[in-house]
């Protein structure tokens, strides 16, 4: 019997590619270039399977290309955002993603970007490597205190909750939280966490406010001029979830303004293209989407899409199927 065909759209951590190609008829973009919509159509017309990353547009106009062979596809990452579910279901495409593996090298990178931006780090490097660095003086690169402050979380699920157990043990950071549920007792509990009745309520207490919402129409620029405008003049952004969480014009006239102090981005609107305007401030901390670039991590990550390939040709319920 034949084995399935598969496409992998990028490069993935090469013990994961070896086990692919044991297992199946795999096709692998060995150059890790990005590929475009006519070859995503092509993908799902000669393969049994495609597997892209968060980066890969899947829109109904390419989903609904005609004669398909694809039957599932195995999303390289928790979110899928970038694939049309509802062109899926319509077309019958089974969709899987990565969630639970990613928690923590999320969370750690979140934190990063908190202590980086509330300590200049960024900014500071830069001055060194500049030779613009002239010595330790009492007023050089004043910053904003982590330890006891208060941490605002949009989204309460599992990177918001690893996220605010790094905070509040390691830190002593109060937790705040908006989110659609109240989380679960136990966990308000350990961390003696507020939920917000509204987003600007939380906005207005936090000094810190870190994104953790999927990417949906209902979130798009969720972050705004008027949600900006609402935060401390201290508070410092966080964004690891979706670029566009955030309307990037808004967060960069606020941070030339100095309407916040500063921001810390691993995700952008429309990446890799961002907007030149976070390029000449030196309060944003730019990161190049590296939430889960752990070797480790990415690893689980392909594997979990095998596990949820073997489910699927195997006849049995894929364990992270979306739609």
């Amino acid at each position: 019997m034949s084995k399935p065909k598969v496409y992998v759209t990028r490069k993935w951590p090469s013990s994961v590619e070896e086990k692919l190609k044991a297992l199946y008829d795999v096709t692998l973009n060995t150059d890790d270039r990005p590929l475009t919509a006519d070859e995503f159509k092509s993908a799902l017309k000669n393969f049994d399977a495609v597997c892209p990353s968060v980066c890969d547009a899947f829109p109904a106009d390419v989903i609904n290309t005609a004669d398909k062979r694809c039957k599932i596809l195995g999303n390289f990452g928790v979110g899928f955002n970038h694939i049309d579910i509802h062109a899926a279901k319509a077309n019958n495409i089974v969709v899987t993603n990565t969630p639970g593996v990613l928690t923590e090298s999320t969370a750690d990178l979140a934190m990063t970007l908190l202590l980086m931006s509330a300590r200049r780090g960024a900014e500071g490097d830069r001055q060194v490597r500049a030779g613009q660095w002239t010595g330790w003086c009492p007023t050089h690169m004043l910053s904003s205190d982590v330890t006891g402050a208060t941490l605002g979380l949009i989204g309460f699920g599992r990177i918001a909750i690893a996220m605010a157990r790094k905070a509040h043990h390691g830190f002593g950071m109060k937790i705040i939280y908006f989110s659609p549920r109240t989380a679960d007792q136990s966990v308000a509990d350990e961390l003696k966490a507020e939920r917000c009745a509204t987003l600007p309520e939380l906005l207005a207490a936090a000094d810190y406010v870190s994104l953790h919402c999927p990417g949906s129409p209902e979130t798009r620029h969720l972050i705004n001029a008027d949600s900006l405008k609402l935060m401390k003049p201290l508070a410092h952004l966080i964004n690891t979830a979706r670029g566009d969480v955030v309307d990037s014009q808004a967060l960069i006239d606020a941070l030339q303004h100095r309407q916040i102090a500063g921001a810390g981005l691993d995700v952008y609107e429309g990446e890799p293209n961002i907007n030149p305007g976070f390029l000449t401030l030196d309060n944003v901390t730019l990161l190049p989407h590296l939430g889960s670039a752990t070797l480790s991590t990415r690893t689980a990550m392909g594997n979990r899409v095998l596990a949820n390939l073997a489910d699927f040709f195997g006849g049995k319920e894929p364990q992270d199927r979306v739609v």
